[in-house]
């Protein structure tokens, strides 16, 4: 029989599995990605919460209570840390990341699985989630203690695939964030950055730390819209992370990073780059690549900064 209750939906995704089975094999990696999902798994009870499914790489289950329901995501991101750390770990256990999206709102449970809106809504939104985020709806957002809510960040308004409204969103950025961008600041003996001039085709877009984040996509809700074949409906994101800016990547077909002066071109694949000086963002293929999309980006050191072009405001934004 059908029942509809109001619940919190959580969906966590491990990635970087592909790369355990490539140096491990397929019995212990298999082994190692089973393990580590059970593990995950047990976060849930732990919180009240009930598993309604794993899913191969990742799991879905659903929490009455929906502070308890991030409990449990914080205690996966934790978990996965420490399976990293570990020191018998193999090497290419580091490779593992997480993302966890979720979602408050009526489901339907029937015969222990469950449907509805939330479902829907917090399934699409893992798709927007970069390397050890969690995503959350406002929503759930508004239902957490106040005081808890400093932790996050808005990320406004998205479009989800197969979703006519938009929903509001709000990240937990990964807990190690502030260390990566501490240490790139000082690789390249930067002082906090003010913005990002992107420039595409023959348009040059400012974006200052008060516009952040941007998204970069085909979709009518990104700040920057790039209408090309190879580039995702929401396709990467703009922030600010750490006292730095950050490229993420949210896409199918990846994006690439190029920075003045290096022919070594970053993959991010669901990951994420800190952005310093200058350099070329591919855009669903490496930006050597013909026919790939590609902007060019400078790190704005003042707001005093520009280029000798006109400069046009991104689609949609006065």
């Amino acid at each position: 029989m059908a029942t509809i209750k109001r619940r919190t939906v959580l969906f966590a995704d491990l990635r970087g599995s592909t790369a355990l089975y490539e140096s491990l094999g397929n019995a212990q990696a298999t082994a190692v990605v089973t393990q580590t999902i059970n593990a995950l798994a047990q976060r849930v009870p732990a919180m009240g919460g009930q598993v309604i499914k794993t899913l191969g790489d990742g799991l879905m289950a659903v929490f009455s209570v929906p502070a308890m329901a991030v409990a449990s995501a914080l205690q996966m991101q934790e978990l996965l840390e420490s399976t990293i750390a570990a020191p018998h770990a193999a090497p290419a256990v580091a490779r593992l990341k997480l993302q966890i999206a979720l979602a408050l709102g009526e489901v339907v449970e029937v015969n222990g699985d469950c449907f509805g809106d939330a479902v829907n809504v917090a399934a699409r939104l893992l798709d927007h989630a970069g390397d050890n985020e969690t995503l959350i709806t406002g929503e759930l957002y508004d239902e957490l203690p106040y005081d808890t809510r400093g932790n996050y960040r808005s990320l406004d308004r998205m479009h989800l695939r197969g979703r006519a409204e938009p929903v509001d969103v709000h990240m937990l950025p990964p807990r190690s964030v502030d260390a990566t961008a501490t240490l790139m600041e000082t690789r390249f003996d930067l002082a906090e950055p003010e913005g990002l001039q992107v420039l595409w085709r023959e348009s040059v877009y400012r974006f200052t730390r008060a516009d952040l984040p941007v998204l970069i996509g085909r979709g009518s809700a990104c700040g920057l819209q790039i209408d090309e074949a190879r580039v995702s409906r929401t396709h990467a994101r703009i922030d600010w992370m750490g006292g730095g800016l950050q490229v993420v990547d949210l896409s199918i077909n990846g994006t690439y990073v190029r920075f003045a002066g290096d022919d070594e071109v970053l993959s991010l694949r669901r990951g994420a780059c800190t952005l310093h000086g200058s350099g070329e963002i591919g855009l669903g293929g490496s930006p050597n690549e013909v026919g790939v999309p590609v902007l060019q980006f400078s790190v704005m050191a003042s707001l005093d900064d520009t280029v000798p072009m006109r400069l046009n405001p991104p689609p949609g934004r006065a």
